[in-house]
């Protein structure tokens, strides 16, 4: 299929010619809205799963690679150049998979400005799909800033009494540090004279401009994933966005800074990485314990499960540089695989996981317009099945062993073991943290007596929720006990990066 016909390209462009076609619709006919704009989500998630279904999982080769003259002014030109490996891929179906859903979840509750809330998120779905697809640095970057926009408007018009504060804010942490990048981008350009990021991988480049280049690099991904102590806009951001956009922002956005990281950071700059290797583990260490004891304090539903994420985004930056402690510690690369693999499985799983606890959220908060925890207890005794499946969803969120949310975590911990056990610990620490706030969280909302008369009132949830958690379920339970689907596909793609990682290390190493 890949070499007739140009699956990115449509992927890429479908959604978004739907959501001009959506707004064209305008807001006169807003059942044909919902319809068209649900149809655009479903053919593209379909047409996605040939990127898995065809994809050769024994190669490290970029596959499904399109590649046109896009601006031959720009010196050697730019290119309109797009592909996948194990680490797009993935990335791509959870983006087509999650979109479908917040459509599906947008049918009722969304009445204001319908059609520029359903293009908005069809539009960002190309958008975000094109990121991970470029292979071009100049396409790579256009559609970088492209994607702020639509969740600006998401967060701005449909947002809560403070979303002009945590929009500007959400805009200026992500925007100052694609400034950065973009530096490092053009650094990179008249290093290669070329905008082909693969061509990048090939550069041998000194350990001071490899520090400079990270550097730049960390504050734009840091930001996106986010990383403390540049965590500050997340929570904001959670709690003002309308449910679909807190829930495209966990499961889609935050995993682009851990994709820049092993698109860019650590193929480009092994000896900046393997130098500052403790920095980063050290800072993701601090967001797995720290953080996790701040979500431990919110009375807040969605700061809780906001704050949570970025605990377990640090589990997937500590997977990262573990490979580099590996190498420094044991001179061999044991270990370095199981922990990056992992990574990358908890990147799809958290994606997963946290957009289900806030659909969860969405449920309640569209009958009781209230988030805060003091102001639910006994929910189960009217609505047993969505007690049901919020307990699961906790229970995933905290690692528990049979979910998804277990076998990434385990394995990231697994693989610090073989570069320092007390890295090991703390990091296996949060799985007590995890399962102390989902506890506390369960506890106060699900189960307990009704506790006040607006619980009393609440209705049992429709076909529909109950059809969007119940997928979700499904899939965080398959992936919990059979994680092969994924991980197959990681191991190719995995492999060389971790040699050519290593292997620039042991010559810098030689060299001094």
């Amino acid at each position: 299929m890949s070499g007739n016909f140009p699956l990115l390209s449509f992927l890429l462009w479908t959604p978004i010619a739907g959501g001009v076609i959506v707004l064209l619709m305008g807001e006169r006919r807003p059942t044909l809205v919902r319809g068209f704009a649900l149809f655009i989500a479903a053919l593209v998630f379909v047409l996605s799963l040939p990127l898995y279904t065809a994809f050769d999982a024994g190669t490290a080769a970029m596959q499904f690679v399109e590649r046109t003259p896009w601006i031959p002014s720009l010196g050697p030109g730019a290119y309109y150049y797009l592909g996948v490996d194990g680490i797009s891929m993935p990335l791509i179906i959870l983006t087509t998979f999650m979109t479908l859903l917040v459509i599906g979840a947008g049918w009722k509750g969304i009445e204001k400005k319908l059609p520029y809330y359903m293009a908005a998120f069809l539009i960002m779905e190309g958008v975000m799909i094109g990121v991970f697809a470029a292979l071009d640095m100049v396409l790579f970057y256009v559609l970088w800033e492209a994607m702020l926009i639509p969740m600006f408007l998401i967060i701005g018009i449909w947002g809560g009494p403070r979303r002009v504060y945590a929009t500007i804010k959400f805009f200026l942490y992500t925007f100052l540090g694609s400034i950065l990048m973009l530096v490092a981008l053009v650094y990179l350009y008249f290093q290669a004279h070329s905008f082909n990021i693969l061509d990048y991988y090939n550069l041998h480049l000194g350990l001071e401009p490899q520090i400079l280049i990270f550097i730049a690099f960390l504050l734009a991904f840091a930001v996106k994933i986010p990383m403390w102590p540049v965590h500050t806009w997340l929570p904001d951001a959670h709690v003002e966005a309308p449910t679909g956009g807190s829930v495209i922002l966990a499961a889609i956005m935050l995993k682009l800074g851990g994709y820049g990281f092993l698109r860019f950071s650590l193929p480009i700059t092994p000896d900046a990485c393997r130098e500052l290797a403790w920095l980063m583990v050290v800072l993701s260490l601090i967001a797995i314990v720290y953080i996790g004891f701040v979500a431990m304090m919110q009375r807040d539903m969605k700061k809780l499960v906001a704050y949570s994420s970025i605990a377990h985004m640090g589990f997937v930056t500590l997977g990262f540089f573990v490979p580099f402690i590996i190498q420094q510690v044991t001179g061999s690369i044991n270990g370095a695989n199981l922990a990056i693999e992992g990574s990358m499985f908890q990147m799809i799983s958290h994606g997963l996981i946290s957009g289900a606890l806030f659909f969860c959220i969405g449920v309640v908060y569209d009958r009781m317009h209230t988030r805060e925890i003091s102001a639910y207890g006994g929910v189960v005794n009217r609505m047993p099945k969505y007690g049901a499946l919020f307990v699961l969803f906790a229970m995933a969120n905290s690692g528990l062993p049979g979910t998804s949310g277990f076998v990434g975590e385990f394995m990231v911990v697994l693989g610090a073991f073989h570069a320092n056990f007390w890295i090991a610990v703390v990091a296996a620490f949060t799985l007590i943290i995890g399962a102390s706030y989902s506890l506390w969280l369960i506890k106060r909302v699900i189960y307990g007596a009704v506790s006040n008369d607006e619980v009393a009132a609440l209705s049992r949830m429709d076909g529909r929720e109950f059809a969007i958690l119940g997928t979700l379920a499904l899939a965080v339970l398959l992936f919990g006990v059979w994680p092969a689907p994924i991980l197959h596909v990681l191991h190719a793609t995995f492999q060389p990066l971790v040699a050519h990682m290593t292997h620039t290390q042991l010559v810098a190493s030689a060299g001094a």
